[in-house]
C-alpha cells in the first residue's frame, strides 16, 4: 500500500514503547501476528484509519487501542453469517422492533474501540429519536444482541476478551457460533451462560421474543465435505 495513496492519522497517546510483539499480541488476545497491522503503526490508527481499510481494501479490521486488527473470517463462516441476517431480518420484517448489521458495520464501544461483529441487532430504541443516524459512518450505538462465528484462527482470549467488552459496554446477549465443532454458547448480561450441542436451540430472550434458531437445522442449510 503507498503512502501516497493513504496517509495515516495518529493518536495521541500510543502504546508503551518498550513493548514488544509478543506483548502486543498477548494485549490483544494472543492473535496472530498476521493479522495485526503494522501501517499505521501500532497505538497510533485512528477511525480514519479504519474506515480507509474498509472502504479500499477487501478486509474487515477492528480498532483496538490504536491498533488495527484485521478480524478472521473465511468463506464458509460469511455463508453462516449472511444466512443468520437473513433469519433474523425475517423475524423483523414481522416484528419492526429493531435492525440487522452485517460483518462490516462498524459499532463505536468507546473512544478507543470499534467493534465489528459478525452479525449484529439493535433496537430502535437504542437510537437516538429512533432512528438510524446515517451520515455517520461509525454508529455510535451499542447493540442488542452480538454475533461472532468462530473462525479456525479466533483465540480463546481473544473471544474471551470480546466478550467481556460486549457485555460491560451494555450488548444484552452474546452468541459465539462455532460451525466446526458444531455447538454454540449464548452470554447473557445478567450472567446466564447456555452451553449448546448441535441438537440445542438458541433464542433471542429479551432482545428477540420468540425468535429461536435450532442449531442443526441451521448448520446443515449448507452441505459441506468431510473434515
Amino acid at each position: 500500500m503507498s503512502a501516497t495513496l493513504y496517509e495515516p492519522s495518529h493518536a495521541a497517546t500510543p502504546l508503551p514503547g518498550d513493548w514488544s510483539m509478543a506483548d502486543l499480541q498477548h494485549f490483544l488476545g494472543d492473535v496472530p501476528a498476521e493479522r495485526i497491522r503494522l501501517f499505521p503503526s501500532p497505538g497510533t490508527a485512528t477511525e480514519a484509519d479504519l474506515l480507509w481499510v474498509l472502504d479500499h481494501e477487501d478486509r474487515v479490521c477492528e480498532l483496538i487501542d490504536g491498533v488495527l486488527v484485521e478480524k478472521d473470517m473465511a468463506s464458509f463462516e460469511s455463508f453462516l453469517a449472511h444466512y443468520l441476517s437473513y433469519l433474523f431480518n425475517a423475524y423483523l420484517a414481522q416484528h419492526p422492533i429493531g435492525a440487522v448489521s452485517g460483518e462490516s458495520g462498524p459499532f463505536r464501544f468507546s473512544s478507543l474501540r470499534v467493534r465489528i461483529p459478525d452479525v449484529a441487532v439493535a433496537r430502535w430504541e437504542r437510537f437516538p429519536n429512533g432512528k438510524m443516524p446515517v451520515s455517520q459512518a461509525i454508529f455510535d450505538v451499542i447493540p442488542n444482541l452480538a454475533v461472532e462465528i468462530l473462525s479456525k484462527g479466533n483465540t480463546r482470549a481473544e473471544m474471551e476478551l470480546k466478550r467481556e467488552e460486549y457485555l460491560e459496554a451494555g450488548v444484552q446477549l452474546v452468541w459465539y457460533i462455532n460451525p466446526r465443532e458444531r455447538t454454540a454458547t449464548a452470554y447473557s448480561i445478567d450472567g446466564t451462560v447456555q452451553q449448546l450441542d448441535e441438537h440445542g436451540t438458541l433464542n433471542g430472550g429479551i432482545v428477540l421474543p420468540g425468535f429461536e434458531l435450532g442449531l442443526q437445522s441451521f448448520f446443515d442449510h449448507f452441505p459441506v465435505e468431510p473434515a
